[in-house]
């Protein structure tokens, strides 16, 4: 979100993009967890948003991991337009394997960057969601209700916790 700003500051146009299913907090707006927001367009499907994004200096992309595969050529068509494109996802599910598009975007972009959590039990990093509601269904939207950022080893003792 500071990125996005910082384009519109420098007078460049930015179109923000994120997946129609994701009403947890805004349908319009992108919402961090701390409540800063930024307006957005809800898409169906990535094709939504080379159609949405003509004329764009930046595109910015939320919730990357809940788009179909189509993500990865949609933002090389847009970068091999000179389009700067910036996305935004969860890398890993909650059972700790790769996500959706996000790897292959990891793969192919110029630049990457990882942020982290704070891990709620231990304080260490965080790179893992563990899913603390149960269920078995890959797209469960939900927050801190839903999920809890922690890191490898409390997320290994919770997984372990949970076959017991």
């Amino acid at each position: 979100m500071r990125r996005l700003r910082r384009a519109r500051i420098a007078q460049q146009k930015v179109e923000i993009f994120k997946p129609i299913i994701d009403r947890r907090y805004s349908d319009t707006e992108v919402v961090s967890h701390d409540s800063n927001a930024i307006r957005c367009t809800p898409v169906e499907s990535s094709g939504n948003i080379l159609l949405l994004s003509s004329d764009t200096d930046v595109v910015g992309i939320d919730e990357a991991q809940f788009f179909d595969n189509g993500l990865v050529d949609v933002c090389t068509t847009l970068a091999s337009y000179g389009v700067r494109v910036i996305v935004a996802g969860l890398d890993m599910d909650y059972t700790g394997k790769p996500f959706g598009p996000v790897p292959y975007l990891m793969a192919c972009a110029e630049y990457v960057s990882k942020v982290h959590a704070i891990c709620v039990n231990c304080g260490d990093l965080a790179n893992f969601s563990y899913r603390r509601s149960g269920g078995t269904r890959l797209v469960e939207l939900g927050a801190s209700d839903t999920y809890q950022a922690v890191c490898r080893s409390c997320y290994d003792q919770l997984r372990a916790n949970e076959s017991k």
